[in-house]
């Protein structure tokens, strides 16, 4: 796709492929890129129909972006799609964004409080042999369906644990886990036992997100954790959010083997956690969960917790 090659070349590592298959991409815009003040993620998922006769599937992705702002914003990208109907407009989109951004950083409201991290930090990679693709041969599975109603009662049995297959890039190794999971004492339960191996445990990052669905609310209780891969927990939890996902927790493991990836890494972490899910059949089909990105979903953040 031409407009995708171009996006990536005019943005270089603010541009970054969640799910080439699905046409998921997201971009991160700046006020400033040496010195920002208003950041915002916009992300964006492309219908077979673009940009022919559907418009971008999108979602902005801003702690500070509330209420009329984003009322604002939505309609100032429709009003794009409506004037270029047919015609390629994801950089009309990201230059408005931009726009809208520099000019909230001229006016004299301070900007929000960004935690800035290194992208990656140079540490040693073992050789070691990566956990066989095998289910926990000495767990019991949980006796019940993940789509069956949740009582109030905890469940404390510790769920069965997956291992997929490892994605090796430049000497970095990707691998994923996944548990099903219907409280967050689980999520704990998981996490220990993951730590237990030596080898997941001297990973550089253990990167994960968690959604479980609370029938008698209608609500997810989700979190995620970045363990600094700044924003990868996020960009997890939200391609589990549009694969509609529930009921499960995806850690991916990376060792970094001193070459840094740049925005390849978050595609590599990404690819793992859904490759896992699909083998294990959580993924709903690609039209529902295009669906239901477009739908308002109560949700319940967790409070986060150092869990290691």
């Amino acid at each position: 796709n031409e407009e995708i090659e171009a996006m990536a070349a005019i943005y270089g590592e603010e541009w970054c492929v969640i799910d080439d298959c699905a046409k998921i991409f997201c971009i991160r815009i700046s006020d400033d890129i040496d010195d920002p003040k208003w950041t915002l993620c916009l992300q964006v998922m492309l219908p077979n129909e673009y940009p022919g006769t559907a418009p971008p599937i999108y979602q902005l992705n801003a702690p500070w972006l509330k209420g009329q702002e984003r009322a604002d914003l939505s309609n100032s990208l429709e009003e794009i799609y409506i004037q270029n109907i047919g015609e390629s407009i994801l950089y009309l989109w990201v230059e408005k964004i931009r726009d809208v951004l520099i000019q909230k950083s001229q006016m004299t409201e301070p900007g929000p409080d960004v935690k800035k991290k290194t992208e990656e930090e140079d540490v040693e990679c073992e050789d070691d042999l990566i956990l066989a693709c095998q289910p926990e041969s000495s767990v019991k599975a949980l006796d019940f369906d993940i789509s069956e109603t949740r009582t109030e009662v905890e469940v404390e049995e510790l769920p069965p644990i997956d291992h997929g297959i490892p994605i090796t890039d430049r000497r970095s190794t990707f691998q994923a886990h996944l548990a099903p999971v219907v409280c967050p004492k689980q999520v704990k339960m998981v996490l220990s036992k993951l730590y237990e191996n030596k080898k997941i445990a001297s990973a550089t990052h253990n990167i994960y997100a968690y959604r479980i669905y609370c029938e008698d609310k209608q609500t997810f209780l989700q979190d995620c954790e970045d363990d600094g891969e700044t924003a990868a927990g996020g960009r997890l939890l939200h391609l589990m959010e549009i694969l509609n996902v529930k009921n499960v927790m995806v850690v991916v493991s990376r060792w970094y083997g001193g070459i840094l990836l740049g925005p390849d890494r978050f595609k590599h972490i990404n690819n793992c956690a859904r490759n896992i899910l699909v083998e294990k059949n959580y993924t709903n089909s690609p039209e529902e969960s295009s669906k239901s990105l477009g739908k308002n979903k109560k949700v319940r953040k967790d409070k986060k917790k150092n869990e290691h």
